[in-house]
């Protein structure tokens, strides 16, 4: 049986992410759960922007039939990056030539651990929080899931 050009692009990421050891079995929205989820997440960004722990400035992907996405490093330290990955829309029925960034998500890259998780400065109670972390970093997965799907790749050259 064929594969699809499109399925044989996907396969090596699921393989990867099927291959990870694992030594617990997790409840879903569980803490160990999210932390697998920022694990993927980072398996994710890899796939769209190469090696991560080179990445420096603001690079742009762009490609036909879909809107700009941008990918910022806005601070590095040793072990973890601050980002910011974002669509750029048009801003239509405006004057403004400023693009509308949506979503745009602040995101923290642990290099030592390999996670990404979308990250938030709002404090609230633990069990709630735990909730909207899940929510926030399934979006994230999803996201940059159809971002690869669309095409999306973020390469050396763009950084400026």
């Amino acid at each position: 049986m064929a594969l699809s050009a499109r399925g044989a692009c996907y396969i090596p990421a699921v393989i990867l992410e099927c291959n990870l050891p694992v030594s617990w079995r997790t409840a879903p929205r569980s803490f160990p759960a999210l932390m697998g989820l920022y694990e993927s997440n980072y398996l994710r960004l890899s796939r769209l922007a190469g090696n991560l722990a080179k990445l420096a400035g603001t690079c742009i992907s762009t490609v036909p039939g879909d809107c700009e996405l941008q990918l910022t490093v806005r601070e590095r330290a040793p072990y973890t990056s601050e980002l910011q990955l974002t669509y750029l829309l048009p801003a239509l029925g405006t004057a403004a030539l400023t693009p509308e960034r949506v979503p745009d998500l602040r995101l923290r890259l642990y290099h030592d651990a390999r996670l990404l998780s979308v990250h938030e400065l709002a404090a609230s109670s633990p069990e709630r929080e735990l909730d909207r972390r899940w929510a926030r970093n399934l979006m994230l997965n999803k996201w940059l899931d159809y971002c690869a799907e669309r095409g999306h790749r973020f390469s050396a050259a763009q950084s400026s």
